[in-house]
C-alpha cells in the first residue's frame, strides 16, 4: 500500500530581510526577519509525498523533471523528519515503519523557479509539511519550521500565513531559531502586493554565495546586524500589530535599501538590482510625494524584481500610475476586466495628469516582463489535488 499526502505552501516576501548566516550548515541567520505571506492562487508550490516499503530509493520530481536529492540541505530535512517519525513509531508499535522506507516527492510551482521569487522558500516549506503530514507528526508548525529552515532559511516563514517573524535565536544548535506568527491574515487582510517581474532569468550571484561574501567583506553589514535590524524588528512588529501602513512602508523600503547597500559594499560588489529596478524606486517615491502620503512601498529580495506593497483602499490611486505606465505588460488581465482597467486610466487622466509635477518615464515598461497581482494569504493548505499515482507511487 502506497501512503500519500499532499499540501500547498506559499511564497513569502520579507519586509525585513534575512541576509547572512552565523552557521552555514544549520542555516542560522545573523539577524531576525519579518515577512508577508502571499496568496497561493498566484504563487505557490504543490507537493505530494509518498512512501512504501517497496520503494528502492528517495526520488524527487520538480515541475515534471526528475531532480537530484543529493544536496546536503535536502538530506538534512529528510533525516530530521525521519527522526521525528521514529519517535511516533517508538510510542506506537502498530504504526507502519515509514521512517525506514524511501520517499517519492513530486512538486510543482505555478511560477518560475530561481527567478528571485522565493521559489526555494515555498518549495522547502511544501516538502517539509507534506512529509510531516505523511508521517502524522504531532509537532506544531513552529517546531516543523526549524526543519524547513535547514532547507532554505526563508522557507521557515512560509509555514505561517499573514505576517511572520523568523526569530534568529541564540542557541548554537539552532533549537530556538524558528518562525512565529506576528499577526494572522485576518488581522490585516487588506494588504496587497503588485510584483513587477523585471527579470525571470536565473540570477548571477546565488543568495548563498552572496551572503557568504557580504559577511566576509562588508563593513556596513556589521552595523546592519548589530544596530539597524534589531531596532527595526521591534518597530516592524509594532507597525503590523497597529496596522500602521506608513511606518510599515517606511521600514520596508529602508530595510530593502540597507540590504542592497550591504550587497554593494561587499567586495567585489554584488548587484541584484538593475536600471529598471532603480527607476521603479524613484517612481514609488514620486507617487508617495504626489499624494503627500505613503500609499505604496517597494522591496527587493536578492534579485531585480520589485514587490510593491499597498492597502486595498489605495489601489485606484496607485494603479492610476502603474497601470498607466505598465499597461503593455501582461498579468493585469488575470484580475481585472477591461472596464476596470480603463477606470485606472480615467483616474490618471482626471485626477493625476492635471496636477502632475514630474516627468513620467514612458519607456519604463520595457524592462518588465509581467505583473503578478496578489495579496497577503494563508499558510500551507491541505489539498485533494495529488501529483502521485497511489497505485504506482510514481508521478501522475
Amino acid at each position: 500500500m502506497v501512503y500519500v499526502a499532499s499540501t500547498t505552501a506559499p511564497v513569502n516576501i520579507a519586509t525585513l530581510k534575512y541576509w547572512g548566516k552565523r552557521d552555514k550548515d544549520l542555516n542560522l541567520p545573523t539577524n531576525s526577519s519579518i515577512s508577508v505571506t502571499l496568496a497561493q492562487e498566484d504563487l505557490r508550490t504543490l507537493t505530494s509525498a509518498a512512501t512504501d516499503e517497496g520503494f528502492t530509493q528517495d526520488k524527487l520530481w520538480l515541475n515534471g523533471k526528475e531532480e537530484s536529492l543529493d544536496s546536503a540541505r535536502t538530506q538534512q530535512c529528510l533525516a530530521d523528519l525521519r527522526g521525528l517519525r521514529q519517535q511516533v513509531e517508538a510510542q506506537d508499535p502498530q504504526a507502519p515503519k515509514m521512517s525506514q522506507w524511501k520517499l517519492h516527492i513530486v512538486s510543482e510551482n505555478n511560477f518560475p523557479t530561481a527567478a528571485g521569487l522565493a521559489s526555494s522558500a515555498a518549495g522547502f516549506a511544501a516538502l517539509v509539511v507534506a512529509i510531516a503530514k505523511l508521517y502524522q507528526l504531532p509537532q506544531d508548525y513552529s517546531e516543523i519550521s526549524k526543519i524547513a529552515r535547514k532547507g532554505s532559511g526563508s522557507a521557515c516563514r512560509s509555514l505561517f500565513g499573514g505576517y511572520v517573524a523568523w526569530e534568529m535565536g541564540e542557541n548554537l544548535d539552532g533549537s530556538d531559531s524558528k518562525a512565529v506568527e506576528v499577526a494572522p491574515l485576518n488581522h490585516w487582510p487588506n494588504m496587497k502586493a503588485a510584483i513587477l517581474v523585471v527579470s525571470d532569468m536565473k540570477k548571477d550571484t546565488p543568495s548563498t554565495s552572496g551572503m557568504q561574501l557580504t559577511v566576509k567583506t562588508s563593513d556596513l553589514f556589521q552595523e546592519r546586524i548589530k544596530n539597524v535590524v534589531p531596532q527595526r524588528f521591534e518597530e516592524m512588529k509594532q507597525a503590523i500589530r497597529n496596522k500602521d501602513f506608513p511606518t510599515f512602508a517606511d521600514l520596508t523600503m529602508k530595510d530593502s535599501n540597507s540590504f542592497h547597500a550591504t550587497c554593494l559594499d561587499s567586495y567585489p560588489p554584488i548587484f541584484y538590482m538593475n536600471d529598471t529596478s532603480r527607476k521603479i524606486i524613484r517612481l514609488v517615491h514620486s507617487i508617495n510625494a504626489f499624494y503627500n502620503e505613503t500609499i505604496v512601498a517597494y522591496t527587493y529580495d536578492a534579485g531585480p524584481n520589485a514587490v510593491l506593497y499597498y492597502l486595498e483602499e489605495n489601489e485606484s490611486k496607485l494603479f492610476a500610475f502603474i497601470y498607466k505606465l505598465f499597461d503593455k505588460v501582461s498579468g493585469w488581465e488575470t484580475k481585472y476586466t477591461e472596464a476596470e482597467l480603463n477606470d485606472f486610466l480615467k483616474e490618471f487622466d482626471q485626477s493625476v495628469s492635471p496636477k502632475l509635477d514630474f516627468e513620467l518615464d514612458d519607456e519604463i515598461y520595457r524592462g518588465v516582463s509581467r505583473v503578478i497581482l496578489t495579496r497577503a494569504g494563508p499558510g500551507p493548505q491541505d489539498t485533494t489535488e495529488c501529483l502521485i499515482d497511489e497505485n504506482t507511487g510514481l508521478p501522475k
